[in-house]
């Protein structure tokens, strides 16, 4: 892990335990399902699903991957997905980029950003699409519903062998305020924190 990164995550092994409950119990039945999967000698799909596919689900599927390698657990695999495309949002990614992740950005006005938890790390591809885009698993995969929206508007998700909600505030409410890059930093905390706890409960 990159330095500034590693310090991040160190930072908040301690804020593991102030997970309210319910969201505890919503993340400890996603252990549940990976633990299984693994027991099998299966891979563990991981689809993290909001509306637009640009700030939540993208911040989660990468917190995801990181935990999981921090952690040492093998065969777990990361995705996100939207009911609508548009792009990885560029405050979203300078939250990440604060966190201690390096992003490469090719341009354009979908761009698929190239993230990074380490240089000898996996480069971690991020473009907005819709959840069932060929990029992602088709089947067998949890549908992580990280937005009350895209869950409300997409009772049912094709392939899904289990839906795990786990929803988080919209920083975009705080866009072109005060509070802007606090609000996207702080929900980036949010998420490597339950992310962490998640991967915590998984066993390598």
């Amino acid at each position: 892990m990159y330095p500034v990164l590693n310090q991040y995550i160190e930072s908040i092994q301690s804020e593991m335990e102030n997970i309210p409950a319910g969201r505890k119990k919503e993340l400890q039945k996603l252990a549940l399902y990976i633990q299984t999967k693994k027991n099998s000698g299966e891979a563990a799909n991981l689809v993290f699903i909001c509306t637009h596919n640009s700030r939540r689900s993208h911040m989660s599927q990468l917190w995801a991957a990181t935990a999981a390698e921090y952690y040492g657990i093998s065969e777990i695999f990361t995705f996100s997905g939207g009911t609508e495309v548009t792009a990885f949002n560029p405050k979203a990614v300078a939250a990440m980029e604060r966190a201690g992740f390096t992003v490469e950005n090719p341009g354009g006005s979908n761009p698929n950003y190239q993230v990074r938890f380490a240089d000898n790390g996996p480069k971690m591809e991020c473009f907005s699409k819709i959840y069932d885009n060929p990029s992602n698993p088709q089947e067998n995969f949890v549908a992580i519903m990280t937005c009350s929206e895209a869950d409300k508007n997409c009772p049912f998700i094709p392939g899904a062998s289990m839906r795990s909600p786990i929803p988080y505030e919209d920083p975009k409410d705080f866009d072109g305020t005060p509070q802007e890059q606090a609000a996207y930093d702080e929900r980036c905390r949010q998420i490597a924190t339950e992310m962490f706890f998640l991967m915590s409960k998984v066993k390598a």
